[in-house]
């Protein structure tokens, strides 16, 4: 690990010059610029204090955690199918249920529903891509038309379905991941 590089990149991140570092730190501007060349090693006490003053501490520094996949294509994206409801799930984000929230694509045939999710904690979002879909949450029924959206706690049993004649697409997010 390059503990020097990892600070500059803190550093620069918090919008700080090696001075204004090292003025926080009580350090000369030297020792920053050669530490961050991992010219010179910082003692443990003065590496909490560096750390403190970038926003960070000595767990979270040397934490080696793998760099977290931002941008997700067609190639990513996992398919099922319900042919007897009608429906198609796109996982939009691979590996979705380790995270807070799962955004998912739903395309649901004329006369298709997906299947009735069980009362849970947390909330669903949707944004209807194209055509239309009854949004059910209890006993209760809400319309959506293209370019409309939905949000609602998940205190009910809910599901989507497709009113219309054309095929309905909807951009879904659940919190917690439900699917």
């Amino acid at each position: 690990m390059n503990i020097g590089e990892k600070i500059k990149r803190l550093r620069m991140k918090n919008s700080l010059t090696q001075e204004e570092l090292a003025n926080r730190c009580e350090l000369s501007k030297g020792f920053i610029s050669q530490l961050e060349r991992d010219l010179t090693s910082p003692s443990i006490a003065t590496l909490v204090d560096i750390l403190e003053t970038l926003g960070t501490n000595l767990r979270d520094f040397f934490n080696e955690t793998e760099d977290e996949k931002i941008v997700f294509t067609k190639e990513d994206f996992f398919e099922s199918e319900d042919d007897e409801n009608k429906y198609k799930i796109n996982w939009i984000v691979p590996n979705a249920q380790k995270n807070m929230m799962e955004p998912i694509l739903i395309s649901i045939e004329p006369g298709g529903k997906t299947k009735e999710d069980d009362p849970h904690e947390g909330e669903e979002f949707g944004y209807v891509v194209s055509g239309s879909v009854n949004v059910h949450i209890g006993s209760e029924k809400y319309k959506a038309n293209e370019g409309e959206s939905f949000y609602f706690k998940a205190n009910y049993k809910h599901y989507l379905s497709n009113p219309g004649k054309g095929k309905a697409e909807v951009l879904w997010v659940s919190t917690p991941p439900n699917f």
